[in-house]
Formats: structure tokens, C-alpha cells, sequence
């Protein structure tokens, strides 16, 4: 079997013991083995820094990981010439943040020029971050700013706005200074693929590895990365930013977002959520080709042969797939509007006594939205005070709290195991992880009309608006009372997420897709003692016509492109 080097570029999530799930990531190397890897992380903090790499297997060669949080040490100091050519490279990315409106086609061939002017500028004298976080750079934003043609709302920007910016951009340009573009086995170079698992900062490398080397670039977008910048751009390190910053960060942003797409040989959004992301920023159709994450479903088929069986209630008094029970699963945050979902069975409850909630949590809530799990808690005590005299109650209360990896829910298989009909009820959402593993284990679903929802279930279940407690209510109300229904509908989601969500068929989409990458391009010869299956095109086993005597050289024909 044909073998590949493949450069993985990573940004807070796989390979790193702390940070995003990375697990498609984890299944995807472990699912191709036949290929070797090189993995070039950034590390988002200092946190995630220090934890340490989760266990990788053999065809992982090496990795190497590189701080977004801090700059690299043994930065140095530009001299005059190479302050020149910087100064001139960032006026260029300067102009085409300030101009405009950000993202709009006029301004992005500037900010192409400014980039890997940069890009070329770090690869021969290091990376700018120095020369970023000097009086110069922020000269050069001011004059951009002021510059005819500029956004009306950067015109007027203040010096501290400026130094803002400018260290956003110094954070933001760091890969530009990490050394792995030299000519070398150990670098980008020897790669025949570069996939980043994500855009944004995860792309950069694989955009100048394609400029140095021509090595072609695949994008996967599971979360679209502009879009979660636009999300964070009101807290964390932009809480109190003034309209001035975020208007030119968020230019950088799409700008950046922009040229990635332009030039990736194929971005593989994982819904169609994502893919009108990627068009609405230039991605041309034919570079778009939809591949959903992959998810373990062996680890859900205990709780569908469970459901099959009729499971009877639990230990704990969770009630089993056959009786009246909804399952909520997730982390309890505002995003999830667990709050409407509550509302909602108070009206349930109304119409069927014998009805019962488990609110199963999957993970602590972030800090910023702690409060919210204790506000979800003295609500349900509110909305369903002490039932235990009523005969159709479970235990205190008809609404169960519980944490996944508790004895009664040690998995999360378990949690959907304790109910018929699983419910999501948020209101932002990207693709629904949680409701993909509720389809694997066989249950019936009812949704709120957010993200990717529509596109997961394909019919499979129930879909209402998102914040509508009385059509929640009445989704939940019609499956709980027809058995049968429950029992197609959730026959139905798991044969679905059995044929599109499964990880062999996520595996078996990268492995075809990296063949057909490599394919149309130039081999790489920085190992010379393996294999190139690609180093000589199908064309050039094809007798060519006669060419005409000016044309040719020597006695040989002439190949074109044979011998790229």
C-alpha cells in the first residue's frame, strides 16, 4: 500500500492532553497507518503547554509544538535593512486591514503581498514579533489608518487602540517565526500533504509550506474558526476592546480566512453550516467537498441493544428506554438553554404526570457561566417542588441531575440509556455532537432548529424553533405517547449516523482524499530511500505523438509535464 508523509497542523486540540477533544484527530492517524505523520501544534496557553501529548502510535514520526501565548525564545532584533523590508511588508497587510470594509475582494491581493512578504522575511532573518511590538509597527497602523480609503470606524483610531492591534497581530503572526520552513528532512519540506485540522492560525503553515514548496494544502473545517472568532471577539482578551480594535482584528481574521480558502487544493467543511462559511468568503464550489466527523459508535451499542431489549429502570430510579423519560445531555451553559428545556416539562408534566427528566452533565460549565448550572437547579426546585407524595413521581422530584462518570451514569452511552427520547434544546450550535451519539444509541430526537441539526437528523426526528418552550413541549409530548413512532424514529437516526457519522467512513473519505492530493502534485525528494508512488504522473508512461523538429530536444519526444 502506497505510503504518504502527511504534515498535521493543529492549533489547542490534538495532540495535547488538555484542550479540544481530539479524538476524530486520534482515529483518523490511528485509522491510516500505512502513512506516516508529522504533527506541528500550537499550544494556546500555558496550560495546555505543560500537559503533555495524549499516547500516539508509531506512524506519528514526530511532533513539534510551537506557544501562540508567548513569544519563542531567542526572538532577534531586525537590522536597518531587515527593519526596511518588514516596513514595507506591513504597510501592505496595514493598508488591506484598514481599508474597506474587511473581507470584500479590493484590499485581500495587498494583504496576500504583505503576508508572505513577511513570511519570506522570517524564513531568512526570523520571525517579526520584535519587530511588531516596536514603535515602527504601530507608525505603520497609524498611517493606515489615516490613509484615504480607510474604514470610517479606523480613521480615528488612538495609539492605545494601535498597540492593540498590534500585539493581536503579534500573537496572530507567530507562525511565521517557528522554523519549520527550512529546507530539510525535519521541516514542512519533506511533507507530500499538509492538513490542518482547523483554519485560522492551524492554516498558516500549510499556506507557506504551499508557497515554498508547492506542497498542496487540505483544510477541515469542523468548527468554522472565523466564526468562533467573531464569537469571542465581546470577552475573554477582547472584553472592553473598543469598536477600532476588533474592526481591524477581524479584518486579519477574514482576510486570513479569505486567503486560505483561495488557495487550498480542497477544505472539507463537516456540514453544510460550515461550507456556506467557506463560499461566502470565496471558496470556489469544486474545492468544497463535505466530510463529516467521524465518532466511535462501538462504545454507544450497549445502549441500543439495551433499547432493543426494553431496558427496565434503572438503580437509581432513571427510568429505562420503554417508560416516560427525556434525556438531556451536555455542558450546562447558557448556549444550551437548559432553561427553556425545564419550562418546557413543567408543561409536559401538566399533560403526562408519569413523565420524568434526567439532566445529565457532561463536563464542567466554563468558569464565566458557572452561575448558570446553580440557576438551572433552583429553577427545577421552583418550577417542581417536592413530589414524593404523588404516586406517577421519581424519588423527590421528576427532574434528575447527574454528571456523567457518577456510578449511575458512568458513560456517556449510559445517560441516553436512561431514556426513550434524547432532546437538544439550545439555541447556538455548531455540528451537534451530543445528538449524533443519541442517534448511535438509538433514540428518538427532539431538537431545536440550530446549526447543523437539520442536516444531522436528516428526518430521523423532530425539529422545533429554538426558545419556544410550548413547541418543545409539545415535540417531547408526541413521542412520549406514541411507543411506536419512538421505536422507527430511533431505528431510523441510528442507521443514519451508522452510514454517515461512523469513524471507518470518515477515515475512508481522508484516505482517498489524501491519495487523490498527492496524486496531482510534484513528489517530494527529501527522503529519497522511500517510495513515491506520485513521482511520475500517469502521463509519462504514455508514448507521446512526434513532436515537430523545433520542438524537440535531443532524440527524445518532448513530455509535457512529465517532468515537473
Amino acid at each position: 500500500m502506497f505510503s504518504l508523509r502527511i504534515g498535521l497542523l493543529a492549533e489547542g486540540g490534538f495532540p495535547f492532553a488538555a484542550g479540544e477533544s481530539p479524538g476524530w484527530c486520534d482515529r483518523l492517524v490511528r485509522g491510516l497507518a500505512h502513512h506516516e505523520f508529522d504533527v506541528f501544534a500550537f499550544a494556546v496557553d500555558a496550560a495546555q503547554e505543560s500537559s503533555g501529548l495524549v499516547p500516539l502510535p508509531p506512524q506519528v514520526r514526530a511532533v513539534h509544538v510551537a506557544p501562540l501565548w508567548r513569544p519563542a525564545p531567542g526572538e532577534r532584533r531586525y537590522g536597518r535593512a531587515e527593519r526596511r523590508r518588514f516596513a514595507e511588508h506591513f504597510a501592505e497587510l496595514a493598508g488591506a486591514l484598514a481599508a474597506g470594509a474587511a473581507g470584500e475582494e479590493p484590499g485581500q491581493d495587498r494583504f496576500a503581498s504583505g503576508l508572505y512578504g513577511l513570511a519570506e522575511l522570517a524564513r531568512e532573518a526570523g520571525g517579526p514579533g520584535r519587530a511588531l511590538r516596536a514603535e515602527q509597527a504601530v507608525r505603520i497602523l497609524e498611517r493606515a489608518c489615516r490613509a484615504p480609503g480607510a474604514h470610517p470606524v479606523v480613521r480615528g483610531a488612538r495609539v492605545a487602540e494601535l498597540l492593540a492591534v498590534a500585539a493581536h497581530l503579534d500573537r496572530a503572526l507567530r507562525p511565521l517565526g517557528t522554523g519549520w520552513y527550512a529546507e530539510g528532512g525535519a521541516s514542512l519540506a519533506a511533507a507530500d500533504l499538509c492538513h490542518a485540522l482547523s483554519g485560522g492560525p492551524a492554516a498558516l503553515p500549510g499556506l507557506l509550506a504551499r508557497r515554498f514548496f508547492g506542497t498542496p494544502l487540505l483544510v477541515t473545517e469542523y468548527g468554522v474558526r472565523l466564526r468562533r472568532h467573531y464569537l469571542e471577539s465581546g470577552r475573554g482578551a477582547y472584553a472592553g476592546g473598543s469598536v477600532t480594535v476588533r474592526t481591524l482584528v477581524a479584518a486579519f481574521h477574514r482576510r486570513l480566512a479569505a486567503e486560505t480558502y483561495a488557495e487550498a487544493e480542497l477544505v472539507t467543511p463537516g456540514n453544510a453550516h460550515a461550507r456556506r462559511w467557506a463560499l461566502r468568503l470565496g471558496a470556489e464550489g469544486h474545492r468544497l467537498r463535505t466530510v463529516y466527523p467521524g465518532m466511535d459508535a462501538a462504545r454507544f451499542t450497549e445502549a441500543d441493544d439495551a433499547a432493543a431489549a426494553g431496558s427496565p429502570t434503572g438503580e437509581d430510579g432513571a427510568a429505562g428506554a420503554d417508560d416516560m423519560t427525556l434525556v438531556w445531555a451536555g455542558r450546562m451553559e447558557p448556549a444550551g438553554d437548559l432553561v427553556a428545556l425545564l419550562h418546557a416539562f413543567a408543561e409536559i408534566r401538566r399533560e403526562e404526570p408519569a413523565a420524568h427528566l434526567v439532566v445529565a452533565e457532561t463536563g464542567p460549565p466554563a468558569p464565566a457561566h458557572a452561575g448558570y448550572r446553580d440557576h438551572c437547579r433552583a429553577l427545577a426546585a421552583q418550577l417542581f417542588p417536592d413530589e414524593a407524595a404523588d404516586a406517577h413521581a421519581v424519588g423527590a422530584s421528576p427532574v434528575s441531575f447527574a454528571e456523567v462518570g457518577e456510578p449511575a451514569l458512568p458513560d456517556r452511552a449510559a445517560a441516553y440509556a436512561a431514556g426513550g427520547v434524547a432532546v437538544l434544546s439550545s439555541v447556538v450550535a455548531g455540528f451537534p455532537v451530543g445528538l449524533v451519539e443519541a442517534m448511535f444509541c438509538g433514540r428518538a430526537t427532539v431538537s431545536t432548529d440550530v446549526g447543523a441539526v437539520r442536516e444531522v437528523i436528516g428526518g430521523t426526528g423532530l425539529v422545533v424553533p429554538p426558545r419556544n418552550p410550548r413547541a418543545l413541549a409539545d415535540a417531547c409530548l408526541a413521542l412520549l405517547r406514541d411507543p411506536a413512532r419512538r421505536a422507527r424514529l430511533g431505528a431510523a437516526a441510528r442507521a443514519r449516523a451508522m452510514e454517515l457519522f461512523s469513524a471507518q467512513r470518515n477515515v475512508g473519505a481522508f484516505g482517498g482524499i489524501y491519495l487523490e492530493l498527492a496524486s496531482r502534485a510534484p513528489a517530494t525528494a527529501q527522503a529519497p530511500a522511500l517510495p513515491h508512488p506520485f513521482a511520475h504522473p500517469p502521463e509519462a508512461h504514455l508514448l507521446a505523438a512526434p513532436a515537430p523538429e523545433r520542438d524537440r530536444v535531443g532524440a527524445g519526444p518532448v513530455l509535457e509535464g512529465a517532468d515537473r
